[in-house]
């Protein structure tokens, strides 16, 4: 099924979202939940499927939300139809969480890439998302972000968010290592790959975790400033009700006699 194609523009710079322009008849799948605002005559309908093959039945619908689910995304996307007969309506949609929205036009990525579990945000129908597994066992192991990433498939617009600053990098053949948890997405002709994060003295005391991640070919790939993850763990850390220190860091005194 070919994707449908749709106007966008996102807005913000730190807290984005991105509005999605419909064509009478046309729709946007997104993520549940993900759902910002939208106007008069635009329907919303829970489904199973992503509505990338029309045809497909009730249990490879059902096969299709359990692959989902593998990657921690809901089982349903919610689709958004302007049901008008005249005029363009708008549905906006928003990240979870504080960062970037990364448009991509799949037509010009030999129609699929590659990204990070969860990220999905919203999409053309008639994209596909699926999961793929990495071919490396030592990469789902100890990739940092699970073994499973998502597959994102078709020829329109899709929309991935991402902590922080983004930041686009085209490789030429050459190799690129990377914290794991700061990879967004990547062309599906790229090589992913694990490797030690050098000696034992730099894996247990450099700071920058046991394993880094390896991309290397030709493509485009996305790289965030802040994964969600490791803001999440930093929060945790410094949060007096499930363990962590408070330490005042807002006064002289903070650093000076810390709890």
């Amino acid at each position: 099924m070919k994707c449908e194609e749709i106007d966008y523009e996102i807005h913000g710079h730190d807290l984005q979202f991105v509005e999605v322009e419909l064509d009478p008849s046309e729709t946007v799948i997104a993520e549940a939940g993900a759902m910002m605002y939208m106007q008069e005559n635009i329907s919303f309908e829970a489904k199973l499927g992503d509505g990338a093959n029309p045809d497909e039945g009730f249990f490879g619908k059902l096969m299709g939300a359990g692959k989902r689910y593998l990657t921690g995304d809901s089982l349903f996307l919610t689709h958004f139809t302007n049901q008008g007969s005249e005029g363009k309506k708008r549905v906006a949609f928003s990240a979870p969480y504080p960062g970037t929205i990364v448009p991509v036009d799949l037509s010009q990525h030999n129609g699929h890439i590659i990204c990070q579990k969860s990220s999905f945000l919203c999409a053309a129908r008639g994209t596909k998302i699926e999961i793929a597994f990495s071919k490396r066992i030592g990469a789902g192991l100890f990739g940092g972000e699970g073994f499973i990433l998502q597959r994102l498939e078709g020829d329109g617009m899709i929309f991935i968010a991402a902590g922080g600053t983004v930041v686009k990098r085209e490789l030429k053949g050459e190799r690129l290592r990377i914290d794991p948890g700061c990879i967004v997405g990547f062309d599906g002709n790229i090589e992913y790959d694990i490797e030690r994060a050098g000696n034992l003295k730099s894996m247990f005391f450099g700071g920058e975790g046991l394993f880094l991640a390896t991309l290397q070919g030709t493509g485009s790939v996305w790289l965030q400033s802040m994964p969600f993850s490791k803001l999440a763990d930093r929060v945790l850390a410094n949060a007096p009700a499930v363990g962590g220190k408070s330490t005042g860091q807002g006064s002289v005194l903070g650093n000076i006699f810390p709890d």
